[in-house]
């Protein structure tokens, strides 16, 4: 790929980029000139797209990465810091869920979502935020879910863990205001992103079906994870001065026969 020269060196951080909407997004900026940190627990996936994009002429790294760990989370900061310098724009995708009846999963499973899926954000904020604040230049961008504004039965941790990161960015951009740091959303629709991939078939039958009796189900179209990364890309490449708050991407329904 041919690299764009930018005027502004801005390295990245990609978490949950091992699959899905990371992986695509570690893709999309690599292409856009952007220096780009893979992280993962797969951390053998991400050296395999890191070596993808770097063999195709971007700037990648990687390296092991576990949302629910501080520790971990502040050893993959320093080595990305080591790598690419200090860090410009962080993507806070990295994700959990798993299927079931609320009064049947266990408090630790429940724990164990909200722990990934919303302690783990605020974890790259406090890790990444000071600097960035201290610079005062910088781009947070958190994958949120449909489940923050339509709650889906038998995915309530997810969607508990969504709502309370909507409240939290909402929060963070009022208190970032004034900083030039921007903290945004992007709010996927039903998308092809591996994540699901290990439920058991019937189960996640069960589960889909129930997004059609509730109405959440309005037509069969997904969208590919690179619609996602394309919109996250648009939020880190506005100019100075724009700050893209939130975008909420659905698939188009199929066109309907005249």
């Amino acid at each position: 790929m041919a690299k764009p020269v930018h005027p502004v060196r801005r390295p990245a951080v990609v978490t949950g980029a091992s699959s899905g909407i990371g992986a695509e997004t570690a893709r999309a900026f690599a292409a856009a000139g952007i220096p780009v940190a893979l992280g993962a627990r797969r951390v053998e996936q991400c050296e395999e797209i890191a070596a993808e994009l770097r063999a195709a002429g971007g700037e990648a790294v990687a390296h092991r990465l576990d949302m629910s760990s501080d520790g971990s989370v502040a050893e993959f900061a320093e080595k990305v810091r080591a790598d690419l310098g200090d860090v410009e724009i962080v993507v806070s995708n990295a994700g959990v869920v798993g299927p079931g009846a609320l009064v049947e999963i266990s408090s630790e499973r429940f724990a164990d979502e909200i722990d990934v899926n919303l302690v783990g954000a605020h974890r790259l904020v406090s890790t990444f935020g000071p600097g960035m604040v201290e610079r005062q230049r910088g781009d947070i961008v958190f994958v949120s879910s449909d489940v923050a504004v339509r709650a889906r039965p038998f995915m309530a941790a997810y969607a508990a863990s969504k709502w309370g990161l909507e409240g939290m960015v909402s929060a963070l951009q009022m208190e970032l205001e004034g900083t030039g740091v921007r903290a945004s959303l992007v709010r996927p629709g039903p998308t092809w992103s591996g994540m699901g991939a290990d439920w058991d078939a019937d189960l996640g039958a069960f589960v889909l079906n129930q997004w059609v009796k509730f109405g959440f189900a309005r037509h069969p179209h997904f969208l590919k994870a690179r619609a996602q990364a394309d919109a996250i890309t648009t939020i880190v490449t506005a100019p100075r001065g724009v700050h893209l708050s939130l975008i909420d991407v659905n698939p188009e329904a199929p066109l309907e026969k005249p």
